[in-house]
Formats: C-alpha cells, sequence, structure tokens
C-alpha cells in the first residue's frame, strides 16, 4: 500500500479514514465500526478525528473500533479546537480525546483552525504535551499560505508535520501556491472532503461525462475516480469518510487503480489546476 513518509520519519498510508459525523446515529454505529475495522484490517493505518466532532462521539467510536487491534497498528489523528489550543486549556482537551479513544497518546495532534490565540502559545502547548508524551507529532489544519509562513517562521514550527485542507477535483486552489510551499518544507498534506462536499458541487462532479468516462474505462464507480485522482497526487493523503461497509471497500479498491497520462489530461481539461492564486477553501 502506498504511504507518505513524514519528515520524523512516521509512515502514514496515502488512503486514511475520515469519521466526522460518524457516531452520531446510534443505529449505525455497528456499521461504522465494521467499517473502520475492515479498512484497519486491509493495510490503512491512519485514523482522523477531532473532539469536534459529535463533541467526542466519533472518537468515542474510534476507540470502540480499534480496541481489539495492537495500538500501534493503528495510526491515531485528533484535532483540538481553537478556543482550547491555549496553554492553559489544550492539555485538558487533549485528556478528553484520549479518553475518549481509550488511549495513552495521539500520533498526531492537530489545531483544527486558527483562533484568537497567538500561534506561538500554541506550538508551546503542542510541544509540552509532545514532551510529556500525549503527543508523539503535531499539525494545524486549514492553514492557508500566510498562516504556514507565520508558523514556520516560529522557533519550533518547523516541528508542524502536515496540513489539513479541503482538495478534490473540482476544488484544487491550494496547487497554486500552498502546495509547493508546503512541498518545498517536507509538510504533507492531508486531503479531507476528497469526494467533494455533499450538495450541488459533488452532483456536478459525478454526473460530468469525463469523469464519467473515465470510470467506464477503469470499471469503477464516478466516485472512485475522484478518489484515486487525489491518492495520484504527491505528499498527499486523502481521508474519506466511509460509514459504510461496502463504501470502506470501494476506496480501498481505489489502491489498484491506476489513472493514465491521458486520463489525468481529460480531468485537467475538465477541472483546470488554477492560474492565480484563490482563497483557502474551508467546510
Amino acid at each position: 500500500m502506498k504511504k507518505i513518509t513524514l519528515k520524523n520519519g512516521d509512515k502514514l498510508t496515502a488512503l486514511g479514514m475520515g469519521t466526522w459525523f460518524m457516531g452520531d446515529n446510534e443505529r449505525y454505529r455497528r456499521e461504522e465500526i465494521a467499517a473502520l475495522r475492515y479498512g484497519i484490517e486491509h493495510g490503512v493505518n491512519l485514523i482522523d478525528t477531532a473532539e469536534m466532532y459529535g463533541n467526542g462521539r466519533s472518537e468515542q467510536l474510534v476507540g470502540e473500533a480499534i480496541s481489539p487491534y495492537a495500538r500501534e497498528s493503528v495510526y491515531l489523528l485528533s484535532k483540538v479546537l481553537p478556543h482550547n489550543a491555549n496553554k492553559r486549556d489544550m492539555e485538558y482537551a487533549c485528556d478528553n480525546s484520549l479518553k475518549a479513544l481509550n488511549t495513552d497518546y495521539l500520533d498526531m495532534y492537530l489545531y483544527h483552525w486558527r483562533g484568537s490565540t497567538p500561534l506561538a502559545e500554541t506550538v508551546e502547548a503542542l510541544e509540552k504535551l509532545k514532551s510529556k508524551g500525549k503527543i508523539k507529532a503535531w499539525g494545524v489544519s486549514n492553514f492557508d499560505l500566510e498562516d504556514m509562513e507565520e508558523l514556520l517562521a516560529l522557533p519550533l514550527g518547523d516541528q508542524c508535520q502536515v496540513n489539513e485542507v479541503l482538495f478534490h477535483l473540482g476544488s484544487r486552489g491550494i496547487e497554486y501556491v500552498l502546495k509547493p510551499y508546503q512541498d518545498k518544507h517536507a509538510i504533507a498534506t492531508i486531503a479531507y472532503c476528497p469526494l467533494a462536499q455533499a450538495g450541488a458541487l459533488q452532483r456536478n462532479l459525478i454526473e460530468n461525462p469525463v469523469v464519467n468516462a473515465v470510470a467506464d474505462e477503469l470499471n469503477c464507480t464516478p466516485y472512485q475516480v475522484l478518489l484515486t485522482f487525489v491518492l495520484a497526487q504527491p505528499n498527499m493523503i486523502a481521508i474519506p469518510k466511509a460509514g459504510r461497509l461496502q463504501h470502506m471497500k470501494e476506496n480501498i479498491a481505489c489502491l489498484d487503480f491506476k489513472l493514465s497520462q491521458e486520463q489525468i489530461s481529460r480531468l485537467n481539461k475538465a477541472y483546470p489546476s488554477p492560474t492565480a492564486r484563490l482563497h483557502l477553501d474551508i467546510v
């Protein structure tokens, strides 16, 4: 399975598992757990969650899902909310996440998006958690170019391992300046919503004739084309949510698909890479 190596040496599968909205409905709990376990058992090691997701319910679901497996076989990532990203509240928030996940440490802890706390204070609090062994590494989420520049100018800002941002075939703004900057500084990109946000934009993508033609050629679904496109990007990890077992199987199957240069060219023509800087998309 394709892996992305972070600058600290951690190896993450290029396909991860997102958990936004998972754990919110008890009726789906058994299948959501089955989907996550299927992913783990088929080599996916990264599970992405956050204290914000269902006010901890997603973390609790993940904790139950991973309980049968050796802790080191799973790479756990959670996120701290902006109002907790300070030296007074971050450790308490992290402890709550650890309790919900039923684990002693996080492999990765992300600053979910910027708030009012000075960035230097947030970095100091993250480093303190790392020194205590409660987190192994940290990164950020929803940071644009200026945020990353400010971060890397800080004394310990270079400890940032990843930036998790919106990216999919229909939202490619990060390709213009943000991703090249991160690649230059060996910071991996985690793409959330790689199948696009629900609604009109997603329908436009999956109904696009080029996407459907490529799907026919690969003998897969349009959704799988979208995911395969993201998985083909260098230094990038995709974290689609799959709350159903069949969806997880379809996601994992994408690891066996390979887009030809001609297919990529057609997708690029249908949804071009930006030729000017765009504001960072945030969901």
